[in-house]
């Protein structure tokens, strides 16, 4: 049997002609796997010289009294970025976890990274709470393997009818419908979008829907020209609205798909010589903390972080009790600043 660095569940389930699910069972004595199967991944688990720790819980047997919280996001050069929205949710999330008798633990995860299984061999907590995914289909991948493994999760993000575990997310397509109908009634008709809006970023893509909703009421032809892409940080959203300034396209209303493309976008903006609201009207998306303190204060969508959190660990509580529940899309407010 060749050496592995690094053994998990998964290299003994190949090895073994099991499911991983059947490892972690027989590895903690689960009577439902046959003496026989529980004495052959036993054999090979001590063979690839795998450590179990029988002191802490697995994920799915309910005693550690801990959630663990991952944070992930768009990578940055020295891979420290978290998005400010979720850092608001944290406290709710503390709070709702203290409420319900479990500790915390949180971390900050690289996509390329094998967190998925880590947690699961582990055992450091009876369930996760997964906040950002940087690029949905690299994101995919993981979470299939978290259903697989039958591990209690729960995510924020895109609420999907077909989506992959528990989610809990904010109606992204209400949203930038409201974004583009309050643009409108201020007599804006060339409203550009800045952000991902592909099927890698799906929140994205909703805001940027609602938004072609909403000029499509209006009877406006959407300008494909009028689109940029752009990270979820505030240099993104400065690069990109001088890219859409170079184009020489012309507009009178950008439209952020998040607070912190907007910062940089109003930034941007000023260098070139555009007067918020006067020339260019911007409206962002997160109500993130610095969005009342731009200047001139920036128009933007709230999301109801407080209930958010709490309404993440509800979730995932009720699942590590063996609870289902649907997903759960919460509001989005649109708040008017003067940035509009």
């Amino acid at each position: 049997m060749a050496a592995i660095d690094k053994p998990t569940s998964f290299d003994i389930a190949a090895l073994a002609g099991v499911s991983q699910p059947t490892v972690s069972r027989a590895l903690r004595g689960d009577r439902t796997v046959s003496e026989a199967t529980r004495l052959r991944i036993e054999a090979i688990a001590r063979q690839l010289n795998y450590k179990v720790d029988r002191n802490a819980s697995s994920l799915r047997g309910g005693q550690a009294k801990t959630l663990a919280l991952l944070f992930f996001e768009d990578p940055l050069p020295d891979g420290s970025f978290i998005n400010p929205f979720f850092l608001s949710m944290l406290g709710s999330i503390l709070m709702r976890c203290a409420q319900k008798g479990y500790d915390l633990l949180t971390s900050f995860q690289q996509l390329s990274a094998d967190w998925h299984k880590d947690y699961e061999d582990a055992r450091k907590a009876d369930g996760l709470i997964l906040l950002g995914y940087g690029d949905w289909e690299t994101y995919r991948s993981r979470l299939t393997d978290l259903v697989r493994q039958d591990t209690h999760f729960v995510r924020w993000g895109s609420v999907e009818p077909h989506g992959l575990g528990h989610v809990i997310g904010c109606d992204n397509l209400a949203g930038g419908r409201d974004v583009g109908r309050h643009l409108i009634e201020r007599g804006r008709r060339r409203i550009a979008f800045v952000g991902d809006a592909s099927n890698h970023y799906p929140e994205f893509r909703d805001r940027y829907r609602g938004l072609g909703e909403a000029l499509a009421e209006a009877g406006i032809d959407a300008d494909p020209a009028l689109h940029v892409d752009s990270l979820s940080i505030e240099q993104g959203g400065y690069d990109a609205t001088r890219a859409l300034i170079a184009r020489g396209a012309g507009f009178d209303a950008i439209f952020a798909a998040s607070d912190l493309i907007a910062l940089g976008a109003m930034r941007a903006l000023g260098e070139a010589g555009l007067g918020i609201p006067g020339d260019v009207s911007v409206v962002g998306f997160d109500d993130i903390p610095a969005a009342s303190s731009t200047r001139p204060p920036l128009t933007t969508v709230s999301q109801d972080y407080s209930r958010a959190g709490a309404a993440l660990v509800d979730a995932l509580v009720r699942r590590i009790a063996g609870e289902t529940g649907e997903n759960a899309m919460l509001p989005a407010r649109l708040v008017v600043r003067a940035s509009s």
